[in-house]
């Protein structure tokens, strides 16, 4: 199935790669780019992240308790496959909570799994974050789930935007509401 989504025309330019600046899905309100960066390690550019709110703002918490927030990440290296995107999706589940996963435990298995599929540079998924609904994952515009709970929610959102993120700078350019 695929989500009747829109992606506006108009488009910022990060590390080669469009990154539009308002997003539109069925049944949400529209949401326009806070901000967008550069996940890399080792000198190398893995994939492009953007944040998608309705209110503008620098403020995790203003994020964390929108009732609606979306992620599209685009994956630039050949490097990221299916087995390293859960090594790293763990470890951002186990930096966002503390280390206290158990209480979200099924909810991350089920999360893992929608990366089982072969990842290829160019392939964009988009996790939508609805306050007390859990979140919901589309890849290349095909619906993939709706997978977890507020916790869940929170949780995922922290792993970009926490206190120990994935990438600092890439949480900085996420949050610099331009």
């Amino acid at each position: 199935m695929f989500c009747s989504q829109s992606f506006s025309a108009l488009a910022r330019e990060v590390a080669d790669t469009d990154v539009a600046e308002h997003l539109q899905l069925d049944g949400m309100p529209a949401l326009a780019l806070n901000g967008a960066g550069v996940r890399s390690k080792f000198f190398m550019d893995l994939y492009v992240g953007s944040l998608y709110i309705s209110d503008k703002t620098s403020s995790v918490e203003q994020v964390l308790n929108a009732p609606y927030a979306a992620i599209n990440l685009t994956i630039l290296s050949g490097l990221i496959t299916s087995e390293k995107m859960e090594d790293a999706i763990r470890e951002g589940f186990d930096d966002a909570t503390k280390g206290n996963i158990q209480p979200i435990s099924s909810e991350i298995e089920q999360f893992i799994s929608l990366f089982k599929a072969e990842i290829k540079v160019g392939d964009q998924f988009l996790l939508v974050f609805a306050k007390d609904k859990g979140v919901t994952a589309y890849k290349n515009g095909a619906l993939q789930a709706t997978v977890g709970n507020e916790q869940f929610r929170t949780a995922l959102l922290k792993i970009w935007l926490g206190d120990k993120p994935a990438q600092k700078s890439l949480k900085k350019a996420m949050l610099a509401a331009k």
